[in-house]
This record gives C-alpha cells, sequence and structure tokens, in this order.
C-alpha cells in the first residue's frame, strides 16, 4: 500500500534543505531514503518536483508519497562471512578487503549484502532491493566492523544514531610520512571533486567533516594511526590524510601511483565498533584486529626499525 503523507513547513524551518527537514519528521524515513523518494519524483512542494538540495521558505505544503518496499531480489550467496555477534535486531559483521559492502553498477554479486542474504537471512528493507540492512557502509578495499540492521525498527533507531554521532567509529591506517604532532584533528569540508566525480574532495562550501587522530607507532617513513571519525563523509579519511600529506598507504585514488609493499588496496581498518542495541539501549562495543595482509606490512616495517 502507498502511505501519502502531506506536511506543512514551519517558519522556522526556512532555509533548511528539504531531504534534512524531511529526515527529521515522524514519518520513519533517513536522510537518503528522502533523497531517493525526491529523485523518483515521489516528494513534491506546493504540487512542484524538487531537488534534495531545495531550500525551504516556509509554509509551504510538502507531498511525499511513499511506494511499498519492493520484494527483495539481490540473490543470496554462499560466502564465507565473519559475524562479530548476532541477535534478532542486529548483526556485527567483520567485512574483508575487497569485498563491495551492497550491489551497484559494475558489482551486482559477491558483495557484503549477497553474503548476508545467505548468512543471516532477515534484513530491513529501508534502503531499497540492493542495500537491504545496510545502515552505514565501508569502502571495497577499507576492512573492519559493520553494524546490519535486521528490521526497520532497528535501522531507524542505528540510522538516527548515526546521525546524531553517538555511534563510535575507530579506525587504524598506515599512512606515509612522520607526523609532527602526536596528536591532531583534521576538520575540513568534503565534497564530490568538481571535474572527477569518482573522487572526494576538501572544497569550500563542502559538508562538515572532522577526523581525529593520534599516532601509535613511527616507522621513519611511515606511521600507525588510530583514527576517530566525528563525521562520516564519503571517503573522509582517505581525502582528509591526503589533504594533510599523509594518505593511506595503498590508496589507489588518494595516495601515491606507485603500490608500496605490492598492496591493491589501502591499509584502512575499522577496528572498533560501539553503539546503543536499538532495543535494549545498551552500550555494545566490537573489536577486529587489522587483517593479515596489514599486519604483514607492519611487522615487517617492526623489524626494520
Amino acid at each position: 500500500m502507498i502511505q501519502s503523507h502531506e506536511l506543512v513547513v514551519p517558519v522556522e524551518a526556512g532555509g533548511e534543505r528539504v531531504d534534512s527537514w524531511l529526515a527529521k519528521q515522524p514519518i520513519g524515513l533517513t536522510r537518503s531514503r528522502v533523497q531517493r523518494l525526491i529523485d523518483e519524483g515521489h516528494v513534491t512542494i506546493d504540487g512542484k518536483g524538487i531537488k534534495s538540495n531545495h531550500r525551504l521558505k516556509g509554509e509551504e505544503t510538502v507531498a511525499v508519497l511513499i511506494p511499498p518496499a519492493e520484494p527483495l531480489q539481490t540473490e543470496a550467496e554462499d560466502i564465507p562471512l565473519d559475524i562479530v555477534y548476532e541477535d534478532s535486531d542486529v548483526a556485527v559483521v567483520n567485512k574483508p578487503a575487497g569485498m563491495v559492502t551492497h550491489p551497484a553498477q559494475g558489482n551486482y554479486t559477491g558483495t557484503l549484502v549477497n553474503a548476508l542474504l545467505h548468512q543471516v537471512g532477515d534484513l530491513s528493507g529501508i534502503n531499497g532491493v540492493m542495500r537491504p540492512g545496510i545502515v552505514h557502509r565501508l569502502d571495497k578495499d577499507t576492512s573492519g566492523l559493520l553494524v546490519i540492521a535486521k528490521n526497520d525498527k532497528a535501522h531507524l533507531w542505528l540510522a538516527d544514531q548515526i546521525k546524531g554521532r553517538f555511534v563510535k567509529r575507530e579506525y587504524q591506517a598506515l599512512v606515509h610520512g612522520n607526523l609532527l604532532q602526536d596528536k591532531g584533528t583534521v576538520d575540513a569540508p568534503i565534497a564530490r571533486h568538481p571535474s572527477d566525480r569518482k573522487r572526494m574532495t576538501v572544497i569550500a562550501g563542502g559538508r562538515k567533516a572532522v577526523t581525529h587522530y593520534t599516532v601509535l607507532e613511527r616507522f621513519g617513513e611511515y606511521c600507525l594511526l588510530h583514527l576517530q571519525l566525528e563525521t562520516g563523509r564519503t571517503h573522509q579519511i582517505r581525502v582528509h590524510m591526503a589533504h594533510i600529506n599523509h594518505p593511506v598507504v595503498g590508496d589507489p585514488v588518494y595516495g601515491p601511483k606507485r603500490a608500496h609493499f605490492g598492496l591493491n588496496g589501502q591499509l584502512l581498518h575499522a577496528w572498533k565498533l560501539t553503539f546503543k542495541h536499538p532495543r535494549t539501549h545498551q552500550a555494545m562495543s566490537f573489536e577486529a584486529p587489522p587483517p593479515r595482509h596489514f599486519q604483514t606490512v607492519l611487522q615487517k616495517l617492526r623489524q626494520q626499525k
């Protein structure tokens, strides 16, 4: 059944983006879901189609049509998966490097979602047929922990936790160069690169992005860092580290063209994840050590000290 909502924009919401405002309304939509509905023509203001970045004036009428959820069509595949934790609401998985999080153009099989459909089964349907259960993602060559929603209620709770910056995501990365300070923060806005749509870049007018880092180990030409995200922009750590001239080792997009240590992807690992459970509201924390290829590089560097 199609759901229909009509909302009158209060005067005080004038100047706010429509996608951001709708995501805060009690109609059960995440911002990414709102953006897809807008792209599909299911959101109008005073009867006219709009874009996600449309700025509200106040006192308009916003109409939202929510089509019935499509049946999941992505194929389940018997792919080995490291499930760190699972209950009736969530699963926490340790994604390997080289695995795409969800099906997209050019990667319709072999993804984390394909594996989840086989190993876990029940997944939330909020993000549609291609991204069931996916609340946040990791780049293909970034390994580490992800929380998966197994029902829509859990999905909305976790999405709100991420939006409110209550989910703590901690990473380890090996970067080029020897940082001058043991601790630091990169606070630099990120947006799509104006001439290369596959890249992100630090640019005035981009979305706020904040990354905190601490040096764990120094290896002369390299540093092992602990990083914590305050925001979660696409490629955030990779872009921020390149911005301060310490790109992640092995990064084929933002790092040196010559691959160091024979790597096929960046040494970036989401090693710790902390969030509140959607049903019990109790804090839960999980850790996963860096994968073998990451640890092998560290072992070689330690032997050279």
